[in-house]
């Protein structure tokens, strides 16, 4: 069964302190080893039993202590490495899920750019189809306006043909005319007369 982290949090600075009292006692204890003789004069003597029983109690807390956060801290830092190895798993994961979303990303963009390279192609190849079909149109639609206005022109020459020639023969008709009148005499009208008479009667 696993310890809440907060219990384990309490233990851990029972044991902190509890080792800084010990150390702080062990160093009062060492400062005070030594004594004042009566004139001042500090004696120094050699090594003590108090010495060793201090020692001794230092080493027993020292293997106590270790003995009590070997689980503790095996645990936490257990805890600890697991975690990381989680946040490290979910990175991966994460990042695999962003590699997969990117390189979907980039295929649909591949994607779009040949479709949209198509798609001005097609564009491009039904605009040089109508302007060649204009073209086309525009050429048939020239060569019968030329058709009809060579023909217009052919009649209107025609009508104005017509015309002068109708206009020359009137002129010439009144100029014979006035010719005749000017030229003929009795005598060529009463010849014309009985040639008339002379078909009739024929």
């Amino acid at each position: 069964m696993k310890i809440p982290f907060r219990k384990r949090g309490r233990r851990l600075s029972l044991l902190l302190a509890m080792l800084v009292i010990l150390w702080s006692g062990l160093a009062m204890a060492a400062s005070g080893g030594g004594q004042e003789g009566g004139h001042g004069e500090v004696k120094t003597k050699g090594w003590l039993a108090t010495d060793t029983y201090r020692v001794l109690n230092f080493a027993v807390l020292a293997a106590a202590l270790v003995f009590l956060l070997r689980k503790p801290l095996s645990q936490a830092l257990d805890s600890r490495i697991k975690g990381i190895q989680a946040q490290l798993n979910d990175l991966e994961a994460k990042k695999a899920e962003a590699e997969r979303v990117l390189s979907e990303y980039n295929a649909k963009i591949t994607r779009l750019s040949q479709e949209s390279e198509t798609i001005v192609a097609e564009y491009i190849r039904q605009g040089n189809e109508a302007k060649a079909r204009i073209l086309k149109e525009a050429e048939v639609s020239a060569f019968k306006l030329e058709e009809q206005a060579r023909r217009n022109i052919e009649n209107e020459f025609v009508l104005a043909k017509q015309s002068l020639e109708r206009d020359i023969f009137e002129k010439a008709m009144v100029k014979a005319e006035e010719i005749i009148k000017k030229n003929i005499t009795i005598d060529d009208q009463n010849r014309l007369v009985d040639e008339y008479l002379d078909k009739v009667v024929a």
